[in-house]
Parts: C-alpha cells; sequence; structure tokens
C-alpha cells in the first residue's frame, strides 16, 4: 500500500507539473488578451511530434532545445496573422479561429507522421533507473522531467516578478492602454506572451513524448483537462495554475491508481 501511494504521489506531482507547463501560458494568454486558446493544447502535441522529428535527425538534447523555439514561433505567427486580425469581430470570431486552428494542426500532424503512435524513445542518457523504492525503479527520465518543469516554473515567476519585461507584461494583463501610453509596444507584448505560451506548451510536448504515447490525438486527451486547470487556478495567476495542475494531477493519477 505505501508503495502505491509513493509511486502515485510522485507520478501525479510529475504529470501535475505537465499540466502546469501547458497551463501557465494558456492562463497568461487568457487573461491577456481574453483569448480562450482551443489551439493550445495542439502546440504541446506539435511539440512532441517536432521533439521526435528533430531527435531522429540530431538527437534528442537537439530536440529539446528547438521544438520549442519553433513552436513558439509558429504561435507569435499564428497570433500575429491570424489572431490579431480576427479581434475586431469579438470573442466568438477568435474562439471559431482558434478552434479551427486545433484542427488544421492535427490534420497537418496526421499526414505529415501518420494517425498510428510514433516510437519517440527515452534518450540513452537517462535511460536507467533513479532509483529503487519497494522494488519498484522509478526511471531516471521521469526524474529529469521534474526537475525540467520545477525550474521553469522558478524561471517563469523570478522573470514576472522580478524583471522589467515581468512587470511589463503583468501591467498589459490589468492595464494594456496605460502601458500603451507610456510607450511600451502592447501588441508586440501580446505577440511575444502567445509565442511563449506556445513554447512553454512545446516543451511539454518534448519532454513528455517519451514517457507518454505521441500521437495524434494527444492534444484531444488533455485539451479539456488545461481548461479546467486555468478555472480552478485562477487567470494570470502562475501559483493558482501551479496549485491546481498538482491537485488535478494527482486527483488524476490517485484514480487510475
Amino acid at each position: 500500500m505505501a508503495e502505491l501511494v509513493l509511486i502515485s504521489t510522485l507520478n501525479g506531482v510529475l504529470f501535475g507539473l505537465l499540466l502546469f507547463l501547458m497551463a501557465s501560458g494558456l492562463t497568461l494568454i487568457f487573461s491577456m488578451m481574453g483569448v480562450l486558446n482551443f489551439a493550445h493544447a495542439s502546440f504541446y502535441m506539435l511539440g512532441a511530434f517536432l521533439g521526435f522529428q528533430i531527435s531522429r535527425w540530431a538527437g534528442f538534447w537537439s530536440a529539446l532545445i528547438l521544438a520549442p523555439v519553433l513552436v513558439g514561433l509558429a504561435g507569435a505567427l499564428v497570433e500575429r496573422f491570424g489572431l490579431r486580425n480576427v479581434h475586431k469581430h469579438g470573442h466568438v470570431a477568435e474562439l471559431l479561429f482558434t478552434f479551427g486552428l486545433a484542427f488544421v494542426i492535427e490534420e497537418l500532424v496526421q499526414i505529415v507522421w501518420g494517425k498510428s503512435p510514433v516510437d519517440f524513445r527515452t534518450p540513452a542518457l537517462l535511460d536507467f533507473p533513479a532509483f529503487t523504492v519497494f522494488a519498484t525503479n522509478y526511471p531516471a527520465y521521469k526524474l529529469f522531467m521534474l526537475v525540467i518543469s520545477i525550474a521553469i516554473f522558478v524561471g517563469l515567476f523570478v522573470m514576472l516578478t522580478r524583471t522589467r519585461i515581468g512587470l511589463i507584461v503583468q501591467a498589459a494583463l490589468t492595464h494594456p492602454h496605460m502601458v500603451a501610453h507610456l510607450g511600451h509596444n502592447v501588441p508586440f507584448v501580446f505577440m511575444s506572451v502567445f509565442g511563449v505560451g506556445a513554447a512553454l506548451a512545446g516543451i511539454a510536448g518534448v519532454i513528455a513524448g517519451p514517457a507518454l504515447v505521441t500521437q495524434a490525438s494527444m492534444a484531444a486527451l488533455l485539451g479539456p483537462i488545461l481548461f479546467v486547470v486555468v478555472v480552478v487556478g485562477g487567470l494570470g495567476s502562475l501559483q493558482g495554475a501551479l496549485f491546481a495542475s498538482l491537485l488535478i494531477g494527482l486527483l488524476q493519477t490517485f484514480a487510475i491508481s
């Protein structure tokens, strides 16, 4: 019983932190732009498949860097040439745009990589048990996922609360017109936040790919959970998103166990 509780807790925290990587970007986008981005989980899926492809060409560590950058650039382009143009037509148009974008990304993934799961393997450097608990080996790769997720949370928190860029972003969340009057390029801030949010989802996809099943339906499986996290955690709150992600991750893991 103790073994089940401990392993389930570790897996629940891990799943919760993966949810946080995606929910943190989604909650910032939602609170800043008022856009409920239905395609956010699709960026997670895109990151996983790009990570798989790049890892075949240049190795996992190159994929860990390049795939999120590519997904972030794709997100920034979506905001600049897509969402920004439909914003004037209201939130319904934005919802329809992101909903359609999710289908487009899924179809593109299926065209390029097919509908069957791909063999996204754990890097050889981390393919060993980190420790043993009650005769159960805990993979080093999962421990690596925990460390990366915690490091990103700390980095985001420090950036948003201790840097000039973070203060501008937080001000734009609540007073975009005042930020514009102070001479800052608010549309560029919006585009940057959207791109960073997509990149965070891409990172989650790359590190989750070898541990979970990398397939075209992975966005549909996680999408609804993300919106629950945003609602429970509160708009614009990284701490709230972290709490809600961990709570839902633990609840789901223990329910399955």
